[in-house]
C-alpha cells in the first residue's frame, strides 16, 4: 500500500515546495521544521489506521467517553538525515518508543556504491507496530536493507515506511523486497541521476538540515 500526500492537495504541498526551494534551503531551521511538519502529518494519517479502544476520562465536571490508541508504535529513523522527520512523528506519538539506525552510501572508485549499516539501537520490536522514517527513498536499497534486518531480528506486527520524497524506482524496489510494508510518501519523482540522486528531488537532506560532511559518504 502506497499513500502519497500530494495526490490530494493540502498544506503538505507548501511544506514540500519549501523543502525543494533552493533559495529557502539556506535557512536550515526552516528546512528542519518543514520535515518535522511533514512528520506530524504522516503521524496523523498513520494514526487513523491504528487500533483504538474505548476509554473513560474523568473531567472536573464528570466523565467523558472516548476512543484512544491501544498501543503507540515504535518510531525508528535512519540517522542523521531522518532526525527532523522522526521528531515530527514523535510530536504526534509522544509516548512512543524510539529506535535509531546509522546507514550510509560508501562510494567506490567506479562510481558504484554499497549501503553500509554501522549502528542500531531499538527496543524489543516483537509484536510491535514499527514506523521507519528517512527523508528520501532514492534507490530504496537503504530502506530495504534495514527493513530486512529488522524483520530478521524481530517478528514485527506491522511495518510503515515514511519518506518526504521518493523516486518511482525506489518505491518499486521497496514494494518488491518488503511487500508487507505500508509506504507513506510526500511526493514521488520520476528520475534518478547516474549517481542515484532524485530529480528534481531536493538535494542532500542531511547536509541541508545539519551542514555538509567530510569524506565520500553521501
Amino acid at each position: 500500500m502506497v499513500n502519497i500526500l500530494t495526490d490530494q492537495n493540502s498544506i503538505a504541498n507548501h511544506y514540500i515546495a519549501e523543502l525543494r526551494n533552493v533559495e529557502m534551503q539556506a535557512d536550515r531551521m526552516r528546512f528542519r521544521r518543514n520535515l518535522e511538519r511533514l512528520g506530524e502529518i504522516f503521524g496523523y494519517e498513520i494514526s487513523k489506521g491504528l487500533d483504538f479502544e474505548e476509554s473513560t476520562i474523568s473531567t472536573p465536571l464528570g466523565e467523558a467517553q472516548t476512543e484512544l490508541i491501544r498501543e503507540q508504535p515504535v518510531l525508528v529513523t535512519i540517522i542523521r538525515a531522518g532526525l527532523p522527520l522522526h521528531q515530527g512523528l514523535l510530536h504526534v506519538f509522544d509516548q512512543a518508543d524510539s529506535g535509531f539506525v546509522a546507514a550510509y552510501r560508501k562510494t567506490k572508485k567506479s562510481g558504484e556504491f554499497e549501503i553500509h549499516k554501522e549502528y542500531q539501537i531499538t527496543p524489543d520490536l516483537n509484536g510491535r507496530i514499527v514506523v521507519l522514517s528517512d527523508p528520501m527513498i532514492a534507490t530504496g536499497r537503504s530502506i530495504v536493507l534495514i527493513c530486512k534486518e529488522l524483520m530478521a531480528q524481530f517478528k514485527i506486527k506491522e511495518l510503515h515506511v515514511v519518506a518526504a520524497i521518493a523516486s518511482e524506482e525506489g518505491l518499486e524496489h521497496v514494494k518488491a523486497y518488503v511487500p508487507g510494508c505500508k509506504l507513506w510518501v510526500g511526493a514521488v519523482d520520476d528520475e534518478l541521476t547516474s549517481k542515484a540522486y532524485i530529480v528534481p528531488g531536493l538535494g542532500d537532506a542531511g547536509d541541508l538540515a545539519f551542514g555538509s560532511k567530510a569524506g565520500d559518504e553521501h
